[in-house]
């Protein structure tokens, strides 16, 4: 089974930029749909984002959509969400999931990483 590592999350000012990368350990990432989801203090999980096993198709939430991007290395076993214009409601735990198949409901990934701390300041 996949195990997942976030990083590159940290402290912006609103209208910034980060980059989160999540990477993959096991031979089957490629295999797998991958998510990006996030979770603000005393909010329910929300979905970001998710990319198809080949990178060949993407899907966003309406928050997030021309702000952000999602896209994978299968040859780096590496996921990443690149985030621009960020906002101050874009502040969370972003957390990367791995799942069988494409999907904006957090119940349809199997693996979840620990998270990584995304604050945006106003």
């Amino acid at each position: 089974q996949v195990q997942l590592v976030e990083s590159g999350g940290g402290l912006v000012q609103a209208g910034g930029s980060l980059r989160l990368s999540c990477a993959a350990s096991g031979r089957t990432f490629s295999s797998y749909v991958m998510g990006w989801f996030r979770q603000a203090p005393g909010k329910e999980r929300e979905f970001v984002a998710a990319i198809s096993w080949s990178g060949g198709d993407t899907y966003y939430a309406d928050s997030v959509k021309g702000r952000f991007t999602i896209s994978r290395d299968n040859a780096k076993n590496t996921v990443y969400l690149q985030m621009n214009s960020l906002k101050p409601e874009d502040a969370a735990i972003y957390y990367c999931a791995a799942g069988p198949g494409l999907s904006s409901n957090w119940r349809a990934y199997d693996v979840w990483g620990q998270g990584t701390q995304v604050t945006v300041s106003s």
